[in-house]
Parts: structure tokens; C-alpha cells; sequence
């Protein structure tokens, strides 16, 4: 894809350039943008690690995640001998001043080849316990000090709780400038996610309806077959809550349920995210068993095959008491969704990988059809997938074809792959671009992040000072707990499982 528009000189600085998000995402996103001509003709990859590699150890190490993660299949020679001449890499202690006096010599020489000042992003690829290291060392060397132009990336988790996601807040604004802060979610950049504002206020059909009078309940979900694998130590110190529900499906439900922006200026859009989680209730923490619901897997079966149990697996305690599934009931105070139940799960080790977003209407206040004619009645509804499946399909009644009036329930698709040839980018090819131009609308912001963690804290605290006592309570292959059934059903409502054939 040809771009007309000038780009700006860019230098991407990975720290942890040889650890497995740099060789599964990064090194494959940033090929792909070069591939699709989204990159500027001055740019460069400088890879900063404790390893120690030579610069064409570096290159193959990079060359084979692309050749085995990209969206665009296996490099050709020809253009993979071109990229590579972007890449560099810098051995180094992240402690060590030294380190950064590299990067900023090398910096330097890019850009007096240039003749040009050039944007320049420190992307922390690195654990959450470097992060207040690193950015007081880029902070300390001078690095940031372009205000405009040096952009600091970090992925989440961001904090643990309220407090550690203040003190890293505050750690990183003692540097950098809140517009110089990208905190990167990698949902945020998924097609279909970015689809939801298109489909929101892009159109008009939905939104006189997008209200308290007319939607019954809104459900999200994500659920995955995997387990946690070879990610015992980060999870045992995470959970489901923590993992998933504080970003991820939060993200989701600010895009459903956010009152519309004035502008799709940056900060325009992310007040209106902030605004949703600051009007979320706050949940009693005598009355969080009423709001939420924990479990963990234990053994079961995943397409026919036998899968161990979370205490099995490495580097998780033998009674671990972390969760690996959540269900939250929550509701929002304001005046478009007062009253509307906002269902939310996340778990391992599910029937099916799936995230989808399940808006539930309204039946007609009065039945008119006769009983035997609504048998299979079930109310309208329309499903937003994400994952695997991009896609959007809307459930409505209609009359059977035949001599009598009956009614029955029907789908319309509209599926991603049927109606676009092109290759979808992937989700961090959109974010590095965006972070790249300067863009922050799909980053979270400081207070943004600290508000998500206030609507969580009183069920972290209370699950923290009340452990399960029925720990592993689902099978894997299952579709979670029996509380998360329970949990909703005192609504009248049911977890919507949607069959994947119907997205396909």
C-alpha cells in the first residue's frame, strides 16, 4: 500500500529486543509496515538487550520470528537483505549509564546522516519490575528530553493495584510528559475493536436505540482454550482480574458503552472512556460476592484431548488460590445506562477462544402473536465478534415460510473476510504506526488507567482477605463456573454462547 504523505524521520529503540514479544510481534509488525510502505525512507531499529548478541545473530534471531509470525507469510530474500540494513543492536546492562550513552550516540549519527531531528521510541519490551529502572535511566541521559519527538512505550500490566499504578504513574511523569507516554494494549489496535466507533457513530440506525430504553443487558466476552503454559510466575502474581477485566475487557466496554465524542481528537475520545469507568458504581465490599465470581481450572478435556489442571501446571503453587476466571455484574450510573446490566467474563482453558460483545434489546412491550406462533422466540440481539471470527451479526424474528404464522429466529453477517480481500494489518502494525505519528487515541491515559483499578479494588481486596475454598471449580472445556451462572441468572439473563459456524 502507497502512502502519499511525507513521513516524519523514526528511530524505534526496543528494549528486550531478543525476548519473545519483539520476536512474535514487534520484529513481525514492523517488517509488514516496511513491506506496505508505512514507514519513512529514514527510519531504524535499534535493538537494546542484556544478551549478547552479534548485529547478524540479532538479524537471524529477527529474521526467523518474522519468517514464522508474520501476517504476510515467509520473507523474500531480496526484501528481507533490504530491511535488515534498518537494524542495529546495542548490547547493555538496562541499569548501566553507558547503555543509554550508545543509544544516544547512535541516535546522533542516524541523525546527522539524516540532516533531520527524528521521533524517537524507547519501546520497554521488557518485564513490569524494569519499567521504573529504564525510564529514570532514558529520563537521566537526556534522552527524553525532546518533548515532541522521544515517545516512551510500555506494556501492560500497568501497577498491580491503585497505589502501584499511581507510583508508576508518577515515576513516568517525572520524565516524560503525559502526551510522551504510550501505554499500549494491544486489543486497541484489533480491527474489529477499532470497527466499534465506525459501527457506533458512523451510522445512524443504532444509535437512537443505543440506550437504557431499548437494550436490556450488554455482555462481554473472552475466553481462551489455552492455559496458562510457561506463564506460571507472571500469572501467580496476576490472575484473571488483573490479566484481562482491568484492561482488555474494560477497553471493550468504554467503546460499547461511551457517550459520543464531540471530535475523534485523542483526548476527546479517551475523556469519554474515563467518563464511563468513573460513572461505573461503586461495588460495596460486603456485597461483592453479589458482583462477581471466581474460578479456577482444574483438568478436563480440549478437543478431545486430556489437558492437566492450573495447580499442575510449571511455576504455579500446588494450592494456589489465583484466579484463572471472572465474572463481574456491573452498572453504570449515568443517564444513558441506568439500570442496564453489564455482564463481563474472561477465563482459561474454555470451551472455545472467543471474545464477543453481546448486545441484548428489549422484547415488544406487548405480544400480539398468538402462543403457538412463538415458540422459538428469543429476544433481538446483536453480536460484535473480535476474535477469531471478525465479524458483526444481528438476530432478529421472522415468519417462517408456510400456511401459518410462525415466528423464528434469524441471523445477517456481515464477515470481515468475505467482504475484504486485502490482508487485516494486526493489531500491533496499528499501534506502532499511531505511536509513530503521534497519534494517542488508542493508548490509555494516566487517569484512565487509575480509574480502571478503582472500580476493581474492593473485589481485589476482598478476595485478598477471603480465599476460595472450592478451588479448582471448573473443568477445563467447560464454559466456567456455576456462580458465574448464578451471578447472572438472578437477573432472569443467561451467558450467551455463540456457535462459531454462525460467525464464520
Amino acid at each position: 500500500m502507497e502512502t502519499e504523505e511525507k513521513k516524519s524521520p523514526a528511530i524505534i529503540i526496543i528494549l528486550g529486543a531478543t525476548g519473545d514479544l519483539t520476536w512474535r510481534k514487534l520484529a513481525p509488525a514492523i517488517y509488514n509496515l516496511w513491506l506496505d510502505s508505512w514507514l519513512p525512507e529514514e527510519f531504524a531499529v535499534i535493538g537494546v538487550s542484556r544478551d549478547k548478541y552479534s548485529g547478524s545473530e540479532f538479524e537471524k534471531h529477527l529474521h526467523e520470528g518474522v519468517d514464522k509470525f508474520s501476517r504476510s507469510g515467509k520473507t523474500k530474500k531480496n526484501e528481507w537483505d533490504i530491511f535488515a540494513k534498518y537494524l542495529s543492536f546495542q548490547q547493555g546492562e538496562f541499569n548501566a549509564s553507558t547503555t543509554y550513552s550508545a543509544i544516544g550516540r547512535q541516535i546522533k549519527v542516524l541523525e546527522t546522516k539524516w540532516k533531520t531531528t527524528a521521533n524517537k521510541i524507547f519501546y520497554l519490551a521488557v518485564p513490569p519490575n524494569a519499567f521504573e529502572e529504564i525510564s529514570g535511566k532514558i529520563g537521566s541521559s537526556g534522552l527524553a528530553a525532546d518533548k515532541l519527538k522521544s515517545r516512551i512505550v510500555i506494556e501492560k500490566p500497568f501497577g498491580h493495584d491503585l497505589d502501584s499504578a499511581i507510583h508508576l504513574n508518577a515515576l513516568l511523569h517525572a520524565n516524560f510528559d503525559e502526551t510522551q507516554i504510550y501505554r499500549i494494549d494491544h486489543y486497541l489496535g484489533k480491527e474489529t475493536v477499532q470497527n466499534i466507533m465506525a459501527f457506533r457513530f458512523a451510522n445512524t440506525m443504532y444509535e437512537p436505540i443505543w440506550n437504557r430504553n431499548y437494550i436490556e443487558s450488554i455482555q462481554i466476552t473472552v475466553s481462551e482454550q489455552l492455559g496458562v503454559e510457561t506463564r506460571g510466575n507472571y500469572y501467580e502474581t496476576a490472575g484473571a482480574l488483573r490479566d484481562m477485566i482491568q484492561n482488555h475487557l474494560f477497553q471493550l466496554l468504554c467503546l460499547i458503552t461511551m457517550e459520543p465524542p464531540v471530535s475523534f481528537e485523542a483526548d476527546e475520545v479517551r475523556n469519554r472512556k474515563v467518563d464511563v469507568l468513573n460513572s461505573l458504581q461503586k461495588i460495596n465490599p460486603e456485597e461483592v460476592h453479589k458482583h462477581a465470581a471466581r474460578g479456577q481450572y482444574g483438568p478436563g478435556w480440549i478437543k478431545g484431548k486430556k489437558v492437566i489442571g492450573y495447580r499442575q501446571e510449571p511455576d504455579v503453587s500446588k494450592d494456589s488460590a489465583i484466579e484463572t476466571f471472572v465474572a463481574l455484574k456491573l452498572y453504570m450510573d449515568n443517564w444513558r445506562w441506568q439500570g442496564v446490566p453489564l455482564y463481563l467474563r474472561t477465563g482459561k482453558r474454555m470451551e472455545e477462544t472467543i471474545s464477543i460483545i453481546t448486545i441484548q434489546f428489549k422484547s415488544p412491550p406487548y405480544q400480539l402473536f398468538p402462543t403457538q406462533a412463538i415458540d422459538n422466540w428469543q429476544p433481538n440481539r446483536l453480536i460484535l465478534s473480535i476474535q477469531p471470527h471478525m465479524g458483526i451479526s444481528t438476530s432478529f424474528q421472522a415468519k417462517r415460510p408456510g400456511l401459518k404464522m410462525v415466528l423464528y429466529p434469524v441471523d445477517m453477517h456481515f464477515d470481515y473476510n468475505e467482504s475484504y480481500t486485502s490482508g487485516t494489518p494486526e493489531a500491533y502494525e496499528t499501534l506502532l504506526l499511531d505511536i509513530m505519528e503521534g497519534d494517542t487515541t488508542l493508548f490509555m491515559r494516566a487517569d484512565q488507567v487509575e480509574a480502571a483499578w478503582k472500580v476493581l479494588m474492593p473485589v481485589i481486596n476482598s478476595w485478598a482477605t477471603n480465599p476460595p475454598i472450592n478451588f479448582p471449580n471448573y473443568k477445563s472445556g467447560s464454559q466456567g463456573t456455576e456462580e458465574a451462572e448464578t451471578l447472572i441468572a438472578k437477573n432472569g439473563h443467561s451467558w450467551f454462547e455463540m456457535p462459531l459456524k454462525n460467525i464464520s
